[in-house]
């Protein structure tokens, strides 16, 4: 199963991030996603799209249009793939200082946490679980361009690829076991 991962759109998706996501079975949005709209231009193959709230989705910061979403929106969630469990948070609740401790102390049953909140793209798979930040999939700062993780779970083994774009060129590609 392909995964999208992706954070901090603060309502601007890049387009080729969301091209990206149309190549995955499942996208995962890790909060401040910024507008409903975001959320309906993510269109996976299966058609199912998680998310959770960020400390900027509140309904004072959302289009009025949007905010019945917003409530529906929860702080965590788990989801089960092929060969574990994916748990998404957007990371505000945690002291930056210690937050691959703090979620692996809080969710030690997940084989990968996803979070966005600091918009610093981070793969830490060197323990279990892992930590994954997608970076910031919108415009805002991006730390050198736009970027998102796709996750390919199977049952025995679970790989992530990191994709950074500027605005020059396409993803380089880096694969991390």
């Amino acid at each position: 199963m392909r995964v999208a991962l992706l954070a901090d759109t603060h309502g601007n998706l890049d387009g080729r991030i969301e091209q990206l996501v149309g190549d995955c079975d499942l996208a995962v949005h890790a909060g401040d996603i910024g507008n409903a709209a975001v959320l309906a231009r993510l269109q996976p193959r299966q058609g199912r799209v998680l998310a959770v709230y960020g400390n900027n989705d509140s309904p004072r910061q959302w289009p009025s249009t949007d905010r019945e979403l917003l409530q529906h929106l929860p702080e965590w969630r788990a989801y089960p793939l092929p060969g574990g469990t994916l748990v998404v948070i957007h990371g505000h609740q945690t002291p930056a200082r210690d937050r691959h401790g703090w979620l692996r102390r809080r969710f030690p049953e997940a084989r990968v946490l996803v979070y966005g909140h600091s918009h610093q793209l981070v793969v830490d798979t060197d323990v279990s679980p892992w930590v994954l930040n997608p970076g910031a999939a919108g415009r805002t700062r991006t730390h050198g361009g736009p970027s998102c993780l796709i996750l390919e779970a199977r049952a025995s083994t679970w790989t992530v690829e990191a994709h950074r774009f500027t605005h020059h060129s396409h993803a380089p590609r880096a694969r991390i076991a």
